[in-house]
């Protein structure tokens, strides 16, 4: 017994030196890799696939989350059955590809308030979609700032529209995605604006890589002045095509640790698509890497 408590005593001395030896700073400072991830809106390059095919598309190309833009072949819209839903919900379940929520067009500018109610209506009503196929939210926007009435009457409206939204998809464990959208809305002081008035923690801002986002005084001052509102969902094009600077924004993804989607809201009609989502995710694999 004398021996074996020797021994231990010796080798938890050796271990503890051994330890020792490690510089604290370079343990510290070890790079952590990014939990981003790249999936697919299907926008274009999803456009025409039923369900079965997109979700096989996504497994084969590593885009394993989607976002299902509306009226598209996927078929996944309020009209479905408690068991159609069911059947949406299994057949993410027993694939690798993540439903990450549901694209809309629903938005809450208008003057007439009629539609604006429709809007609130129907957004709620695909939350329950989302919620029932094991998806965590849906995609609104706002549209624009219509001319007959005050700016700040308009912005109040949407925040007021979204708070509503957002109280419904909380009792539901979902999410209100808003895309920074919009001829006016898109510029991130009216977008900013907008979320100063909204109270519900459930409602996110969707970040959109728009051309106003580099409008004075410039993309990272513009990202910070409203990254605390953002959500799980960022909307980007094809990550080498145009001028807008994906790399220093994957900086900025980076630097604040983001956990959320990159989904990839593709414009162009290439020959190969599934080519194109595999390169995608090599150009995205690139930029990311610390």
């Amino acid at each position: 017994m004398n021996q074996s408590r020797r021994n231990f005593i010796q080798n938890s001395l050796v271990a503890g030196a051994g330890l020792s030896l490690l510089d604290p700073v370079s343990v510290l400072a070890t790079p952590r890799k990014p939990k981003m991830k790249l999936g697919l809106v299907t926008y274009q390059w999803g456009k025409d696939w039923d369900l079965p095919t997109l979700i096989a598309s996504c497994e084969e190309t590593g885009l394993l989350g989607v976002e299902l833009r509306t009226q598209h072949p996927h078929g996944v819209e309020t009209s479905l059955s408690p068991g159609e839903r069911l059947e949406v919900k299994k057949r993410f379940a027993d694939s690798p590809v993540t439903c990450v929520g549901y694209g809309s067009n629903f938005d809450y500018h208008h003057v007439d308030q009629a539609l604006v109610k429709k809007n609130i209506k129907d957004t709620i009503e695909y939350l329950k979609l989302t919620k029932d196929i094991g998806a965590t939210g849906v995609k609104v926007k706002p549209n624009g700032l219509p001319k007959e009435v005050s700016k700040e009457k308009t912005i109040a409206q949407i925040a007021a529209s979204l708070n509503k939204c957002g109280k419904a998809a909380s009792d539901m464990g979902q999410l209100i995605r808003v895309e920074v959208h919009g001829a006016l809305t898109q510029q991130i002081p009216n977008m900013k604006a907008i979320f100063e008035q909204v109270t519900e923690k459930s409602v996110k801002m969707c970040w959109n890589c728009n051309d106003q986002d580099l409008w004075e005084p410039g993309l990272e001052p513009n990202f910070n002045s409203v990254k605390k509102y953002f959500g799980d969902t960022v909307h980007v094009r094809e990550l080498n095509v145009g001028e807008y600077p994906y790399q220093q924004l994957m900086n900025l993804f980076v630097e604040i640790k983001y956990e959320g989607w990159i989904l990839l809201e593709a414009r162009t009609s290439p020959a190969d698509r599934i080519v194109a989502m595999k390169e995608q995710l090599d150009i995205f694999n690139k930029m990311t890497a610390i």
